[in-house]
C-alpha cells in the first residue's frame, strides 16, 4: 500500500518540474527577444540619421550657383587738360586700342576773352574696359570729377526673354494649326493672328537685343577742359573786310527792300492821296477866288 501511495507522488513531481522549466523557459525568451530587437531599431535610426546628415551637409557643400548680375554701367568724366586738341587725339587713340566707338563730339572754341577751350565726347567701351579706359583718360590731365553708375536689369531681361520664348511657342502652335484647317476663313483668321504674333515677336527680340547691348558696352560721357584761359585771337585784315562787305552789302539789301515796300504802300493808298489832294487844290482855289472879289477896285463909273 506504501507503495501504491509513492508512485502518484513522484510522477507528479516530474510534471511539475516539466510545467516549471516551460514557464521559466517562455519568460526566459521573452525579454531575451526584447534585447535584441531594441539594438537592431537603434541601430537602424542610427544609419538613417546618419544617411540624412550626409545628404544635409552635401546639400551645405554644394551652394546654387547665382547667375550674374547683368549691369548697365555709364561714367562722366571731366579733366582737366594742357591742349583740348592733343587731348582729343590721344582720346581716339585709347578708344580705338579699347575696341569701343566715339559716338559724339561738341567742340567749343574760346570766342571772348578769358574763356577756356572746352570739348565733350561721348564715347562707347566694352563693359570689361571701362575701368581700365578710365584709368588711361585720366592720365591725360588733372581729373575734376569722375562718377560710375551701373543699373541692375536681370529680372528685366529674364521677363523679356520668357516673353520671348512663349511667342515663339505660340508661334509655333498657330503654324502648325494654320497647316490643319481646312476652311478659308479659318486659314484666314490664323494668318492674322500669326502676323500679330511675329510683329510682337520682333519688337521684343529688338528690345531684348538693345539691353543685351546697354549690358555688354558701357557709355563714358567726357569734358575736357583747357587748364589756361586764352584771349580771344585777332582776326587777319582779309577777314575784317570780309565781314565789313557782308555788313554793308546786308544794310543796302534791307534799304532796298524797305523802299519797296514803301512804295507798295503809297500805291495802295494812292486813291486817297489823289482826293485829298483834289480836296486840298478845290479849297486853296475857293479861297483865291474869294480873296480876288473882296479887293477888286472900283470902276470909273461907280467913282464919278
Amino acid at each position: 500500500m506504501s507503495a501504491s501511495i509513492k508512485l502518484p507522488d513522484k510522477s507528479g513531481l516530474v510534471v511539475s518540474a516539466l510545467f516549471l522549466g516551460m514557464i521559466f523557459t517562455s519568460c526566459a525568451s521573452v525579454p531575451q527577444t526584447s534585447n535584441q530587437a531594441i539594438p537592431k531599431i537603434a541601430a537602424d535610426q542610427a544609419a538613417t540619421n546618419e544617411s540624412a546628415g550626409s545628404v544635409a551637409q552635401k546639400s551645405q557643400a554644394a551652394p546654387v550657383p547665382q547667375s550674374r548680375p547683368q549691369l548697365i554701367k555709364k561714367a562722366a568724366m571731366t579733366v582737366i587738360v594742357n591742349s583740348v586738341d592733343q587731348s582729343i587725339d590721344a582720346v581716339a587713340k585709347i578708344i580705338n586700342n579699347k575696341q569701343g566707338d566715339l559716338i559724339g563730339l561738341n567742340e567749343r572754341q574760346p570766342t571772348k576773352e578769358n574763356a577756356r577751350h572746352t570739348a565733350s565726347i561721348t564715347l562707347r567701351v566694352p563693359q570689361n574696359q571701362l575701368d581700365s579706359t578710365l584709368n588711361e583718360i585720366a592720365k591725360l590731365g588733372t581729373v575734376e570729377n569722375r562718377n560710375i553708375t551701373a543699373e541692375d536689369v536681370s529680372n528685366q531681361l529674364v521677363d523679356v526673354q520668357a516673353r520671348l520664348s512663349n511667342l515663339r511657342k505660340t508661334e509655333a502652335n498657330l503654324q502648325k494649326i494654320m497647316d490643319r484647317s481646312g476652311s478659308v476663313r479659318d486659314v484666314l483668321s490664323v494668318a492674322q493672328e500669326l502676323s500679330n504674333v511675329r510683329q510682337s515677336i520682333e519688337q521684343i527680340d529688338a528690345q531684348l537685343k538693345n539691353l543685351q547691348n546697354q549690358v555688354a558696352y558701357s557709355t563714358i560721357t567726357l569734358n575736357l577742359e583747357a587748364a589756361v584761359s586764352s584771349s580771344s585771337p585777332q582776326r587777319g585784315l582779309g577777314s575784317q573786310i570780309q565781314e565789313t562787305w557782308n555788313n554793308s552789302s546786308h544794310s543796302v539789301g534791307e534799304f532796298t527792300v524797305g523802299l519797296l515796300k514803301l512804295a507798295i504802300w503809297l500805291i495802295v493808298y494812292s486813291p486817297y492821296f489823289v482826293i485829298l489832294a483834289a480836296a486840298i487844290y478845290g479849297v486853296n482855289r475857293w479861297r483865291r477866288n474869294s480873296q480876288a472879289v473882296r479887293v477888286k477896285p472900283p470902276t470909273e463909273s461907280e467913282v464919278s
